[in-house]
């Protein structure tokens, strides 16, 4: 048996980062909304929003570097799990990605121009990669 979800879409909001309370680990919750491969016609293309969530160094940079609006890949697994309710004293029932890996297909400022939140930042010129990337293609073997 194998649970694998590939899945591409964009941020319906700003992700939401928290951090947990027992080892302080940073998890990050953000919705996708995913377009579905048909369209009736004469309607709107339909999506589908799922629920993903990220763990530690890759939660941080999702909060970071991604918001509202932005193209991400996700590839995770598929989780269920449930917890009571205590305001109505009901059993709630969850289904979400975990996500393994989250690819940023654009950024915050690359996408529509919404750039609304103070906490997210183009990376510092020193945190990007140095090095001469011209004429790569002449090192590659095909």
């Amino acid at each position: 048996m194998f649970n694998k979800v590939v899945l591409i879409g964009r941020l319906t909001k700003d992700p939401e980062l928290r951090y947990t309370s027992t080892n302080n680990l940073p998890v990050v919750s953000f919705t996708l909304a995913v377009n579905r491969p048909y369209q009736v016609q004469g309607t709107d293309r339909n999506a589908d929003f799922i629920s993903c969530t990220a763990w530690r160094k890759q939660a941080e940079n999702i909060h970071r570097y991604v918001g509202k609006g932005s193209m991400v890949a996700v590839e995770g697994k598929l989780q269920t799990r449930d917890y009571m309710d205590e305001k109505i004293n009901a059993k709630r029932y969850i289904t979400e990605v975990v996500c393994d890996s989250v690819v940023f297909l654009d950024t915050k400022g690359q996408n529509s121009g919404n750039n609304t939140s103070p906490n997210k930042s183009k990376p510092k010129e020193e945190e990007l990669p140095k090095g001469n990337f011209n004429n790569v293609e002449d090192d590659l073997p095909f």
